[in-house]
């Protein structure tokens, strides 16, 4: 079936994807602002809107969202990240319509109670607690900020507890009304949908949008440098970022197959080197990160105190020797992976709902399959190798470490072999 798309006289996106043998749809709005689009005074305030869109509106209780999804069997969800934000439910087709409209609500009529926020703001300092207390989960929130230093892109999404406490309903409430309007926003549905009754239930749900907000966000330029903190923990968490490629950059697909290959599976070099060749630790892996307009090629391993120097010089000889030379078998291995990705997920419609979103806010169109797999297959041995000395030969790197950190080489080691 055809993924269709209408847009609607306010400018918001409604996007429709059949799935004629399911009995189930998954439908969300994908708003285009994040946790980068705050200034230094709003850090975090994108993630406190989403989980207060769930608190209460002026036709349900925050209970009675919740009672009105489960009641059928659905579910209800969000996230945030630094480009999106992003809210979503799982019905049965015959329930599209309530789906439809709880979203709607709750993006448009959120009352933003004040023992609701309060209760909600606490809620959200235990949850930036346990991320400081999840080494192998706040490294990367260090690695972010330390890549791209002051500013909005490299601020953490959770934002500090003091500034999460200070957040009043009244900025709340602005923020979104400044943030959240039609030609920001994507209504996609996949699995048992039809387009025209999606598009009529938008008009109907989504016609009071405003069709003017804020705009625009600040450049990501990145710095490099390193986080360092010693705690007591059994392992040292390392990670090390270089600069990547864009959404945009016609690198894109060939990133994501280099680091496929370098870290993606028990096969690549990075597994078979740090981990079976040489026993330095249990967990390693890489990926390619990508924003609109920047993006990190990232590198993760935990591992002893005795073991974090050659663990550390061993992941940067194998960056750097895919300069020198890609087999052909292992090129076709890190395509296979990918492809493989790209099926599977054509097999949820929850999947296929997000990426239909994500690519129209991204690229203003949603990409077929076919041509995602046409750029799989057009990367070749020549442009992984020319792409790596790109990312690898003449930067400065970002790291960040937690644990027993001692026996780290300093920073202008690392430093030293990548600028060549």
């Amino acid at each position: 079936m055809e993924v269709k798309v209408s847009t609607l006289q306010n400018g918001m996106r409604v996007i429709s994807d059949p799935m004629p043998s399911l009995e189930t749809a998954a439908i969300g709005v994908w708003v285009d602002t994040g946790a980068r689009h705050e200034t230094p005074e709003e850090n975090g305030i994108s993630h406190v809107l989403e989980h207060m869109a769930f608190k209460g509106t002026e036709k349900r209780s925050a209970l009675e969202i919740a009672e009105s999804i489960e009641a059928v069997g659905g579910h209800l969800n969000a996230y945030t990240s630094r480009d999106q934000t992003a809210y979503f439910a799982r019905v049965l087709k015959e329930d599209l319509k309530l789906g439809a409209d709880i979203l709607a609500d709750i993006l448009q009529n959120s009352t933003f109670d004040e023992m609701e926020l309060n209760r909600e703001k606490e809620v959200i300092v235990q949850e930036i607690g346990q991320t400081n207390d999840t080494p192998d989960d706040i490294i990367f929130d260090h690695l972010q900020e330390t890549a791209f230093q002051n500013q909005a892109v490299g601020r953490s999404i959770l934002g500090t507890a003091d500034r999460v406490r200070g957040f009043s309903r009244q900025t709340i409430a602005g923020y979104m009304k400044s943030r959240y309007y039609a030609p920001k926003m994507v209504l996609s549905a996949s699995g048992a949908v039809e387009h025209d009754q999606l598009v009529g239930l938008a008009e109907d749900l989504f016609r009071d949008l405003s069709f003017e907000g804020a705009s625009g966000m600040e450049a990501a330029q990145y710095s490099g440098g390193e986080y360092r903190e010693e705690r007591d923990l059994e392992q040292v968490h390392f990670a090390l970022s270089v600069p990547g490629v864009s959404y945009q950059d016609k690198d894109f697909y060939a990133s994501q197959i280099l680091s496929g290959l370098l870290g993606g599976g028990m096969s690549s070099r990075l597994f078979q080197e740090v981990r079976e060749k040489r026993g330095l630790c249990y967990s390693v892996f890489s990926f390619s990160s990508s924003f609109a307009d920047a993006g990190l090629f990232t590198v993760y391993a935990g591992t002893g105190e005795q073991q974090i120097t050659e663990l550390g010089r061993v992941i940067c000889d194998e960056l750097l020797k895919t300069i020198d030379g890609i087999d052909e078998k292992e090129l076709a291995r890190a395509k296979a992976q990918h492809k493989a990705g790209l099926m599977m997920g054509q097999e949820s419609p929850a999947a296929r709902c997000e990426v239909h979103a994500r690519q129209m806010l991204i690229y203003g169109r949603t990409v077929p399959p076919h041509e995602i797999m046409n750029e799989i297959n057009a990367v070749t041995t020549e442009q992984l190798q020319s792409l790596a000395k790109r990312l690898f030969v003449g930067v400065d790197p970002s790291i960040a470490a937690l644990g027993p950190i001692k026996n780290l080489d300093p920073y202008s080691d690392f430093a030293a072999r990548f600028r060549g």
